[in-house]
């Protein structure tokens, strides 16, 4: 059966959940298709993809083939895999209403979640904009009209900047991998900007040796023999190709030091916090004072805000943090939330322009969409004592 049969409208009961009717004429005016998903799905998409804060939260468990399954923790990867089963034409726009499931600090850990994932519209800045626009109208469409705060990040604004800074890629990688994770990427600079007082690795003399020359086949020959001579299996875990690359990897990364002015133009960066209409006059200026270049991703960022400006949205409410991301690693560009002055978020979203395709289209597909969480916009709408 397609997972896009039904219509959504089905509650537990019988009856609707709140703000139902009017998300649903939200959707139709937009021309969101409203689908469902089935709540259990195959876990490794999101072990893959979604990043340790989610892979830490869902609902683990077997089923009889073995197979890991797990609780739907959020609906973007099932609607993407939905769009690939059906096969549709894109441009397209899926829209959602349900039951979610996900360990939560003080909250309820099954919660409904909506909202509207808008695949391969090739006008990503156009997109972004619209999904900004459309994320607000949903809040206003369940009856928020208090004032709200918008956090903007980018994560191709920060992979440009790493990419400038010409750092060794498994760096790279492990700094993109803690971006919006204030504590990880505190610990990662604060080890690029420390000398190795000792040797990184506890390795054997031999193989120190060999990972400090740096060549992966005579590395990954000695491993082999050493597998060999412990009576490991050949195919039981890591190649030694594998386990020769990591090693080298790893005493890379233990070894590099940032020069303190590369890291000082880093810190410039991720201390940015600013309006968003002033957000690409400030990074020109810091592509001025550190010879950075931002190239496409600054230029994305200014075409997203005149599409915001077009189509009348106010821009007062939104500010711009270059170290804000949010903890899902499958985003590639825009982040962002938006809450009241204090609390959680009441929506979140964000582009993620890889995962179309990495699990399972046939070509990449440009993607962008949001999620609100309903429980929380129903406790801010609760008359305070």
């Amino acid at each position: 059966m397609s997972l896009l049969s039904g219509s959504g409208a089905a509650r537990p009961g019988g009856g609707p959940a709140p703000f139902d009717s009017g998300l649903s004429a939200l959707f139709a005016r937009l021309g969101a298709v409203l689908v469902e998903t089935p709540l259990l799905q195959r876990a490794e998409p999101y072990l893959d993809t979604a990043g340790e804060d989610l892979r830490r939260r869902i609902f683990l468990t077997r089923g009889e083939g073995g197979e890991t399954l797990c609780l739907r923790p959020d609906f973007t990867i099932p609607v993407c895999l939905a769009h690939i089963e059906g096969a549709a034409g894109l441009p397209r726009r899926y829209a959602y209403n349900g039951p979610v499931f996900r360990q939560r600090r003080d909250e309820a850990a099954e919660f409904r979640q909506a909202g509207i994932e808008n695949l391969g519209e090739t006008d990503r800045a156009a997109a972004d904009a619209r999904a900004l626009a459309e994320a607000l109208a949903a809040l206003r469409a369940c009856g928020f009209e208090a004032p709200v705060e918008v956090v903007v990040g980018d994560q191709a604004l920060f992979e440009a900047f790493l990419t400038a800074l010409d750092l060794p890629a498994g760096w790279q990688r492990r700094l993109v991998r803690c971006f919006g994770r204030d504590d990880l990427l505190r610990g990662a600079l604060a080890a690029l900007s420390r000398e190795a007082t000792s040797d990184p690795l506890d390795l054997d003399p031999t193989v120190r040796a060999l990972v400090r020359d740096g060549a992966v086949a005579p590395l990954s020959d000695h491993v082999r023999t050493m597998m060999e001579e412990g009576g490991l299996p050949p195919n039981r875990g890591r190649s030694p190709d594998e386990i020769a690359e990591r090693l080298i990897e790893k005493m890379a990364l233990a070894s590099t030091r940032l020069r303190s002015a590369y890291l000082d133009r880093l810190g410039a960066f991720l201390a940015l916090d600013c309006p968003l209409a002033e957000a690409p006059a400030r990074l020109e200026a810091l592509e001025a004072s550190s010879g950075v270049e931002f190239g496409a991703a600054l230029a994305l960022l200014r075409a997203r805000n005149a599409a915001l400006l077009a189509s009348g949205v106010d821009l007062a409410p939104f500010r711009y943090r270059a170290a804000f991301g949010r903890p899902i690693d499958y985003y590639t560009g825009l982040v962002f939330e938006i809450g009241a002055a204090t609390g959680e978020p009441l929506v979140a979203g964000g582009r993620y322009d890889r995962l179309v395709s990495y699990l399972g289209a046939p070509e990449p597909i440009p993607a962008v969409g949001f999620s609100l969480w309903l429980d929380r916009i129903a406790a801010a709408l609760e008359p305070k004592p």
